[in-house]
């Protein structure tokens, strides 16, 4: 795996924002209670979606979107829903937290990172169909951050 500049730079702003996002700003919403227990529920979502996606992939995991030379595609368990659950796991736990803290500045981080993330992803795959010629399939098939439903009636 050849780590380059792109590679360095966005996992560095990846960094800064989770950084930016463990402080203590105060722009507040008002959420109602039962909003904020939401925001809890979505937290432990993305709490779980985020360790299983890391679990699963395993000796795969690196920080940087190249893929390392031993990767392998995974295409089954959360991969066979969507093609980066981790980064969905990540959103899903920050927007919920952001939620449950009645905190404008997190909600406004995390819309900031979900746009680094998928920036990140394009680049991402860009090295995976290098990789994998069978990437340029799976991706047409599977959602980015979220599952691909088909609701149109056949």
């Amino acid at each position: 795996m050849k780590i380059n500049s792109k590679d360095i730079i966005l996992v560095s702003i990846q960094l800064v924002l989770f950084i930016l996002y463990t402080f203590p700003v105060a722009w507040s919403l008002e959420f109602f209670s039962w909003f904020k227990n939401v925001g809890l529920m979505l937290t432990f979502i993305g709490s779980i979606v985020l360790a299983l996606a890391l679990l699963q992939l395993n000796k795969n995991l690196s920080p940087f979107p190249t893929p390392k030379d031993s990767a392998v595609l995974l295409q089954n368990g959360l991969y066979a829903w969507v093609r980066h659950p981790i980064y969905s796991g990540i959103i899903i736990l920050f927007v919920g937290y952001g939620i449950y803290q009645d905190s404008l500045f997190k909600l406004m981080i995390t819309i900031f990172l979900w746009v680094l993330f998928y920036f990140k992803t394009q680049y991402e795959e860009l090295q995976l169909q290098r990789k994998f010629p069978e990437y340029k399939v799976y991706k047409s098939k599977v959602g980015r951050f979220f599952p691909n439903f088909d609701l149109s009636l056949k």
